[in-house]
């Protein structure tokens, strides 16, 4: 069942919740082995929830709910009594003392958590593994990479674990481990899903959004993230509507531009082929498809510096402290950091309000921006990062992500569908950008791309062993 199904079905009383957890224990069981996709479950936990929410009287008018569909969380976000590693030697044995609001908010909704989903140390990079617990592999090749750093949520949803599941993103995070296993991942605009208390809480770099196998099941996974919170002080109020009921209502929209490499990213061929004809099915849903795109040729030094920033303000006192425990990559991003000038800064920001002014003025011709999610098909887990991609190489561990973060610097909601398969049998998907804030209009868009489409329908898989 997608999860919209199972929480109709719940919704309806033709299953439970214990019956769903328990279905759920027992594909993991099946399938973890091959996976490694949810290594830190709470099943005890989830039980007890559930058995409280059977207490509670349900009315039709009691706003949003899950009714009690299990779910995931990825292993960056603080689930109140469960296990909270952060893919770190550092916190390998940390036991979460208290819920993230967005956690708490999912719960409050009927969510119910079985598990944490793996993620790289920190979250960094777009390959899911970490010294404590493993490497997460893709279902459709076991041999392959699901993609980072939600690569635990994704497997998860594409091994059929779980209906629905969190990831973050600011790179890609959400994103690139959809295109490589086949399922959905949503980047929400900043401050559309309230979490925290964070320790940097007016950040706008890094998201929090809702993966799924279908564009619905992320549409109500939305829904039941979405509204302002006092403890995150970029919030935004929840929309006077659904998005769900978005996604049942499909839009014509007006011209669209593709781009098939965002003006500077090398491209392998079978993703070029497959995405181009991607986008000529949008000719179906919009008046033109034209190639076009604004201007991205700051877009690596706006990332990159500001990224760095980021990483030295979260990450400085663990160097100091717990040098040894960090992986390479992650002392290399926090030192970056901290040889920035305040004039490094000052230029990546400028650039940045540049680059968004550029965006408010192409949004004032097209209704959607759409481009490949990633460059490359899904590759073998054991690279920890591509140095090279069709002969350009790259000087540093997240610079084959550009794809997707070169969009993450316009704090725009972007959403990446499954678009096609490589003759090897791996998914790809296709990115969908709209306006600032109109999650809606890349719901709407990937709503009427996966309808005529078969994609969808290709998980769960039964892990692949090649």
């Amino acid at each position: 069942m997608t999860a919209v199904e199972a929480v109709e079905k719940l919704q309806a009383g033709d299953v439970t919740p214990l019956e769903l957890i328990d279905a759920s224990e027992q594909r993991i069981r099946e399938t973890e082995g091959a996976v490694n996709a949810l290594p830190i479950q709470c099943f005890d936990r989830a039980r007890d929830h559930a058995k409280s929410l059977k207490k509670k009287a349900r009315h039709s008018d009691d706003g949003p709910s899950l009714h009690g569909l299990p779910i995931a969380i990825k292993d960056l976000t603080p689930v109140e009594g469960v296990r909270f590693t952060l893919g770190s030697p550092i916190f390998a044995d940390q036991i979460a003392a208290h819920s993230d609001i967005m956690v708490k908010r999912l719960e409050e909704r009927g969510g119910i958590v079985v598990a944490k989903a793996n993620t790289p140390e920190f979250g960094a990079g777009a390959q899911t593994f970490n010294e404590v617990l493993g490497t997460t592999t893709n279902p459709f090749d076991v041999s392959k990479t699901p993609g980072g750093s939600s690569g635990g949520s994704a497997a998860a949803l594409a091994a059929g674990q779980v209906w629905l599941a969190q990831g973050s993103d600011l790179g890609g995070s959400l994103r690139i481990p959809a295109s490589f296993t086949g399922v959905v991942g949503l980047r929400p605009s900043p401050g559309r899903v309230a979490h925290g208390p964070s320790t940097l809480p007016f950040g706008v770099g890094s998201v929090e959004g809702p993966m799924g196998r279908t564009v619905a099941d992320v549409a109500l996974m939305l829904d039941m993230m979405v509204g302002e919170h006092i403890a995150d002080p970029i919030s935004l109020p929840r929309p006077d509507y659904s998005y769900l009921d978005k996604v049942k209502a499909p839009r014509k929209f007006g011209k669209v531009a593709y781009s098939p490499n965002l003006g500077q990213c090398p491209i392998d061929g079978e993703v070029a082929v497959i995405c181009a004809k991607a986008a000529e099915a949008f000719k179906d849903y919009a008046t033109a498809v034209e190639e076009d795109c604004f201007d991205l040729s700051d877009g690596d030094n706006i990332f990159q510096t500001l990224r760095a920033a980021q990483f030295a303000a979260a990450h400085a006192p663990k160097l100091k402290e717990n040098r040894s425990l960090l992986k390479p990559d992650v002392i290399w991003n926090i030192e970056a950091g901290l040889a920035l000038t305040a004039n490094d800064i000052g230029l990546a920001q400028r650039q940045q309000g540049a680059l968004y002014a550029a965006v408010a003025e192409f949004f004032g011709t097209y209704d959607l921006l759409i481009a490949p999610t990633v460059m490359v098909p899904p590759f073998n887990h054991e690279i920890r990062s591509l140095s090279e991609v069709e002969g350009v190489k790259f000087d540093n561990y997240v610079a084959w992500l550009a794809m997707t973060y070169l969009l993450t610097n316009t704090s725009c909601p972007v959403i990446s569908v499954p678009c096609g398969m490589t003759r090897s049998g791996l998914p790809v998907g296709l990115q969908i950008m709209a306006p600032a804030h109109r999650e809606d209009l890349v719901l709407q868009a990937a709503a009427l791309f996966e309808a005529d489409h078969e994609y969808s329908k290709l998980v769960p898989i039964d892990p692949v062993l090649k």
